[in-house]
């Protein structure tokens, strides 16, 4: 008698239920490992012709969680190959922070902010001590437990850091996270991109809300410098040396108080300091968890008492017709107005950057959006109807669309030549004549 696969052994051990969510990768599942009774989340990614090989993504994915063993960084249980495919097996969260900030039904205390923005940055500076940038920091990659722990997911835009002379691309987080410097296109940075995006998930908890909800990168700049102002040399001398580099006209910051009502004096302090335009002077992780915020009253609330959605509520919206509901842990959420699907681009542009690194995607809806919340600037022109997530990669059509409807041939191809490093006559050939 032959002897069984040793991969089919192994996949015969977790006994699959639901679907949980669904990529551009693969397909998560939550499933039972039947040797410990234990529920997990199995993500199964296909690897496509074997002659394609396996994505470069899911194998850093793999190699950094093997590392990467901390109480606030989701835990790799096992990773096997079957039927041409490869499943990594996590440990199950039952949600996300996204989820807890747009439920409205829960109400979250100062110190339940503060015990979810600290564990957020303790699962962060274990990552920088290590030497790994996350890059894709956002609440639906912060997974919540059933004892209430939140851990950082998703690092397949994670690299390794610290080389003086490395580069990097540019295009990672989604864009209402991404660091000022990111939009001004430098690809040389450090841990302080993934201090800005955390500052960024600290103001849409006291917010319940995005923060910063540019449409393109150039409106991005412009939602943040209409926050904090517009920066001098003075505060950021490096600024005017960065490749995408364009003066806007200058604004002056108005009170954070008036952007955050509700937050503490504490609160506020910290987030200036993570909200610092010149990277090289602004908070890191570590003295960010050292901040006075942290040991002020009222300490942080023990993880297994803060508030967590209702699972029941999340089934009970569930459509025969249009599949099951996205639970966690997804693989990513995207909000979808009904007139831009047309604006979504392809990732051709990032996978040459950067080993090929893809967008990662899944259609999801959130509920209870527009109700009222305290709010930061400019969310009054958005009217009623929700934004869509950002993605690595959607300003390049955005901004092609935009010149094919609104701007003549010449002036289009000026605009595009300076956002996409190309010459005016490729870009009429590419976008305008082989459309």
């Amino acid at each position: 008698m032959t002897e069984m696969d040793p991969s089919k052994k192994v996949a015969d051990r977790y006994l699959k239920r639901e679907v949980l969510g669904e990529g551009t990768y693969g397909v998560v599942y939550k499933a039972i490992d039947t040797k410990t009774g234990q529920t997990v989340a199995i993500k199964k990614i296909r690897l496509g012709k074997q002659k394609e090989g396996i994505n470069f993504t899911a194998l850093r994915e793999i190699k950094l969680l093997k590392e990467l063993k901390d109480p606030n960084i989701i835990e790799l249980i096992d990773a096997f190959p079957h039927k041409g495919n490869l499943h990594l097996v996590f440990e199950f969260m039952e949600t996300d922070l996204e989820a807890v900030i747009r439920d409205r039904n829960i109400f979250l205390s100062p110190a339940d902010i503060k015990s979810y923005i600290q564990m957020t940055l303790k699962g962060l500076a274990f990552c920088h001590k290590k030497w790994v940038l996350h890059r894709d920091m956002k609440p639906n990659n912060l997974l919540i437990g059933p004892n209430g722990q939140l851990k950082l997911a998703d690092f397949g835009l994670a690299r390794i850091f610290g080389s003086p002379d490395r580069k990097f691309t540019h295009q990672v987080f989604a864009r209402w996270y991404r660091a000022p410097e990111l939009l001004f296109g430098t690809k040389q940075y450090g841990s302080g991109v993934d201090v800005w995006a955390a500052a960024c998930i600290f103001a849409e908890l006291l917010l319940r809300r995005p923060f910063l909800q540019g449409t393109s990168d150039i409106d991005q700049l412009g939602k943040i410098f209409a926050a904090f102002g517009t920066p001098t040399s003075s505060q950021w001398p490096d600024m005017v040396y960065l490749p995408d580099y364009v003066e806007y006209q200058y604004v002056p910051a108005p009170p954070l108080r008036s952007l955050f009502p509700m937050a503490s004096d504490d609160a506020l302090d910290l987030l200036s300091k993570m909200f610092t335009y010149d990277p090289k002077v602004r908070i890191s992780v570590q003295q960010a968890l050292e901040h006075r915020y942290f040991s002020s009253a009222p300490p942080p609330t023990d993880p297994p008492k803060l508030p967590r959605p209702n699972p029941k509520s999340r089934v009970s919206d569930y459509n025969p017709q249009e599949g099951p509901t996205v639970l966690s842990p997804p693989r990513k959420s995207r909000r979808v107005m009904p007139d831009r699907d047309r604006f979504e681009g392809n990732s051709d542009q990032a996978e040459k950057v950067d080993d090929r690194v893809g967008e990662r995607q899944a259609v999801g809806d959130i509920a209870g959006k527009n109700e009222q919340v305290p709010m930061s600037i400019d969310f009054s022109i958005f009217g009623s109807k929700p934004l869509s997530r950002p993605t690595i990669n959607s300003f390049r059509m955005s901004l092609v669309l935009a010149c094919r409807n609104r701007l003549s041939m010449d002036q289009a191809s000026k605009g595009l030549s300076h956002h996409l490093g190309l010459s005016s006559r490729s870009i009429v050939q590419t976008f305008f004549l082989n459309k």
